[in-house]
């Protein structure tokens, strides 16, 4: 991503939404608006969005996952499926 190309001042936002929106879509690239000089908020296609939340969920299911196996709470391939068979036995 080249912000140098992808800053633009809320005036510049207000005066030609579709056509950042038109960009968003196409390019997939992000926008960062800026106001008074100021980075303020980021534009980005929803696409883009949803996939970078995934990868986030992922991320953190991942470290929580790695914190529960350095702290050594976990179970076996054998005991989850124990317990799973007595769960199903106990709902009969």
């Amino acid at each position: 991503m080249k912000l140098s190309e992808d800053v633009k001042p809320i005036s510049y936002l207000k005066a030609h939404a579709t056509e950042i929106l038109r960009q968003l879509n196409e390019t997939g690239s992000t926008v960062v608006i800026t106001q008074h000089g100021e980075a303020k908020a980021v534009l980005q296609d929803i696409a883009v969005f949803e996939q970078t939340q995934e990868s986030l969920a992922m991320l953190k299911m991942m470290a929580q996952s790695t914190s529960s196996l350095e702290a050594g709470r976990y179970r076996t391939l054998e005991e989850s499926f124990s317990a799973i068979r007595d769960q199903v036995a106990d709902s009969k």
